[in-house]
């Protein structure tokens, strides 16, 4: 709290004080008069925006920009009502808030809904966009709207083409032929973070396929053990999200290591993680998509190893990993040479060898692997132990060994400890030059190549006379042309290749004829820094101004959903950490705090028009109101929680908030039977809830402090039917509307105004409690005999010590175990703890 300062301070080039209501009699609650009313009052005061104050603290809240798909739900509601809570909450605190919001408008949703309407993407979405503000308004989202941005737009969309330039010029960006995801629904490429159980993130019902292609990488693995490391720095995230990246990211340290071929030229780099078991190999297993597997088969295996192949591309990742089928593979007919003790070994076309970790084979050791073993039974294969369990007899295992044991059947490092042994035969293979020591991670490069329309243009060029050229700066940004027949090629080409006049250029280096990259940019590239543009929205000359990054970055409170863990938020980070080396930023990390929020569910199920149970916002705020729309989705459960809706449910936070309408505009005057102690009472309750409810706020405790604010409602109401409008009702009345205002803005601002008349409750100061006056009536003495707990008794604050002493010495428990013994001393340590010494 000692952060607080007066709003009246904050910078702003217009006035802040809302126009004064009209003093009337108690009226009806009628939550759509007052609603269009104070949200047109907040946009012309502007009393949502901010500015750069460096005298000032600052608190960047942000939640996830959205899709623009259209209209919202209540479902929605609840997300953005739990970053609009922290907001309204900091700013009442005296911080200057930057609360922006912007929109994800580039992707594949609207371009497929475009086709299904024959419009263009850029007008479906602008009508998306226009409806969804709509919405965000209508339920008092406090905004500032001056910083509103959209990533369709050339001025955002350039800054996508400069951070991709500077990449390419730092070897960050780079094109490589590589297997990629297919999705067929989608006529483009994923990432691998967008696949979702083999099948595409956007298209459950569509399984991905393996295609070769050249694509554009963003080399986010040259980070990948900051990536990794930063994540200890990241105090306030949630655990399972750090986690979830850590395994994602996935640091193995291991050695590298060439198997020759017999007979060939060839030499098989495989990566291991135990080199303690290189004198069990028994086979070589080559993923289908390597680009050694046709070259290495027999004529007489070509027909049986090219139907595999088919069989093997056709097949979903997680198919191909799962552990619940039989391993299955093809033999190829060449022989792989151990290095270290020159034993032949056959090699195997094996489907659970993929291409994208390590290098795409593996070294077969069925005795210490379970795939390997199960492999090695199905193909009659030698399974040699060279890693003896305790107790090992010699004989053959029934099981693989995986733990650690002693190194035997392994020539000179026989005998020793296996974990000894790692570090023995890793320096022998370094000493022979056939191999060396690395770090493995399943992280691989951002694949950001898109064979779609509606999407940053990728700012390259391609001329016969010199190569690849970059886009020059002052050229950008490339503009999408309109004129554009989007529906996907189905030939791993953009639609964009079939525009002559956006594709036929002249090379920037010289006079030649040339040609554009025809693909687009991942939309994640957009969402990566849109945190930064937000800071400095209409900047034409540079992507953000670094002095405004250095007040308002990193961003303090971050919001969104849980299915962002890896794929959007690990992009971020990679992108500030560049950036960072650019020499842009100077920090690490973009988002100081995160929280995901849960679902609404209704019917048992997430909220969602294909299933049909979505809750209108219009019915709810023509019904109820925004304020209580708002108030019963966040009083449904832990915000990062999901939340069942009901019907029913909804009317209870109506009822209460009628009865704020009503307490804070009761007449009269205390009452002559009032007294002290009831004063004293709702006092203490009052300044009870205000430190309740601040810290339930902070934590995310949103159903907790809402719950605390109805009972203090219900404790002032049976104040004022007992002693009437007295001081200690007054207060609480005040300090209710400003602890209920960060999450019913509407009624809050109407009650406050009707009883105030001053500037906005929102630029009010939050309410402090008096720590005497919020401590509990009771307290809990813990009382001890010769060091050791007894007992534990609750006595009215104020009791005199020796008061306490005497209903200590007359606890049962205490007397059983005082009974007997002379008491030699007694130590009192004032509301908290008794000591009774014995002899």
């Amino acid at each position: 709290m000692s952060r607080q300062r007066s709003p009246k301070s904050r910078k702003t080039s217009k006035s802040r004080i809302l126009p004064a209501t009209k003093k009337s009699a108690v009226d009806k609650y009628i939550p759509m008069e007052i609603e269009a009313k104070w949200q047109k009052r907040w946009s012309e005061s502007h009393i949502y925006e901010a500015e750069v104050d460096p005298s000032h603290p600052k608190f960047y809240n942000l939640m996830m920009y959205p899709y623009p798909s259209g209209e919202l739900h209540m479902g929605h509601i609840r997300s953005y009502s739990i970053a609009d809570v922290i907001a309204r909450f900091k700013r009442m605190q005296g911080y200057q808030v930057l609360n922006p919001m912007g929109w994800d408008a580039f992707g594949l949703p609207a371009e497929n809904a475009a086709l299904k309407q024959g419009i263009h993407p850029r007008e479906w979405t602008k009508a998306s966009i226009a409806q969804m503000k709509k919405d965000f308004m209508r339920t008092g989202m406090s905004y500032d709207w001056r910083r509103e941005v959209t990533s369709f737009d050339p001025e955002y969309y350039r800054w996508n083409q400069w951070f991709f330039l500077k990449m390419y010029e730092r070897g960050l960006a780079y094109k490589a032929k590589a297997w990629v995801n297919w999705c067929p629904a989608d006529g483009t490429i994923l990432a691998n973070e967008q696949v979702v159980n083999g099948r595409c993130w956007r298209h459950p019902e569509a399984i991905v396929e393996k295609r070769e292609l050249e694509q554009w990488f963003l080399k986010i693995t040259a980070y990948a053990d900051e990536l990794l490391e930063d994540l200890k720095t990241l105090e306030y995230w949630p655990e399972r999200v750090k986690v979830m990246q850590e395994n994602w990211i996935g640091r193995s340290p291991g050695v590298e290591f060439e198997i020759p071929v017999k007979g060939s030229q060839v030499k098989i780099p495989v990566f291991t993680t135990r080199i303690d078991t290189v004198y069990g190999m028994s086979f070589v297993a080559l993923a289908p998509e390597h680009p050694f597997a046709k070259e290495l088969t027999t004529p007489e295996h070509r027909t049986a190893v090219e139907a595999y192949i088919g069989k093997a591309l056709r097949a979903t990742e997680i198919d191909r990993l799962s552990t619940e089928r039989e391993p299955d593979g093809v033999f190829v007919g060449s022989y792989a040479i151990n290095p270290l003790n020159g034993q032949e070994e056959p090699i195997y076309i094996a489907d659970h060898v993929l291409i994208t970790y390590g290098r795409g084979a593996v070294m077969g050791v069925p005795a210490h692997d379970t795939r390997d073993f199960a492999f090695a039974k199905k193909y009659g294969l030698p399974i040699p132990v060279v890693i003896a369990p305790p107790g090992w007899s010699g004989g053959p295992l029934a099981e693989a060994y995986l733990e650690e044991g002693t190194m035997v059947n392994s020539g000179p490092f026989s005998g020793l400890p296996s974990k000894m042994g790692m570090e023995r035969v890793a320096d022998e293979i370094e000493r022979r030059g056939i191999g060396q020591r690395r770090v493995q991670y399943r992280l691989r490069d951002w694949l950001i190549s898109r064979q779609r329309y509606w999407g940053t243009p990728i700012p390259i060029i391609y001329c016969d006379e010199h190569g690849i050229v970059p886009v020059p700066e002052e050229d950008l940004p490339v503009l999408l042309p309109d004129n554009v027949d989007f529906s996907p090629t189905g030939r791993g080409e953009s639609p964009l290749a079939t525009v002559p006049e956006f594709v036929n250029v002249t090379c920037p280096r010289g006079p030649h004829q040339a040609r554009r990259e025809t693909d687009t940019m991942d939309t994640f590239v957009d969402s990566s820094w849109c945190f930064l543009r937000f800071i400095d929205p209409r900047n034409k000359t540079v992507s953000f101004d670094p002095q405004k990054a250095s007040y308002w970055m990193p961003v303090d409170q971050y919001t969104g959903g849980i299915e962002h863990a890896i794929l959007h938020l690990l992009y971020s980070r990679f992108f500030i950490k560049v950036l960072r080396d650019i020499g842009l930023v100077k920090f690490d990390e973009p988002f100081m705090r995160l929280f995901t929020h849960g679902m609404v569910t209704k019917d048992g199920a997430a909220m969602h028009k294909s299933i049909g149970n979505v809750v209108s916002i219009d019915e709810t705020i023509e019904t109820y109101g925004a304020d209580t729309g708002r108030l019963y989705v966040l009083f449904l459960a832990p915000p990062d929680k999901d939340a069942e809706w009901t019907d029913q449910g909804i009317e209870g936070p109506y009822r209460f908030l009628k009865r704020v309408w009503q307490l804070a505009q009761a007449k009269g005057r205390p009452k002559k039977a009032a007294s002290e102690t009831d004063e004293q009472d709702l006092l203490r309750k009052t300044h009870q809830t205000i430190r309740k409810v601040t810290k339930d706020i902070g934590d995310f405790g949103f159903n907790t402090a809402i719950s605390a604010i109805m009972e203090l409602s219900n404790d002032a109401a049976d104040h004022l039917q007992s002693s009437g409008r007295t001081p200690a009702y007054e207060e609480a009345v005040e300090a209710m509307l400003k602890l209920l205002a960060p999450f019913a803005p509407h009624i809050t601002e109407e009650l406050w105004q009707k009883r105030v008349r001053k500037e906005s409750i929102h630029l009010a100061p939050w309410p402090k409690w008096d720590p005497a006056l919020a401590q509990e009536e009771n307290f809990t003495l813990v009382i001890q005999v010769d060091g050791r707990v007894r007992d534990k008794i609750e006595l009215a604050r104020g009791i005199s010590e020796s008061e306490a002493r005497k209903r200590a010495l007359a606890s049962p428990r205490v007397e059983k175990h005082i009974s007997g013994r002379s008491i030699t001393r007694v130590i009192y340590v004032a509301e908290k703890l008794l000591n009774i010494v014995t002899r």
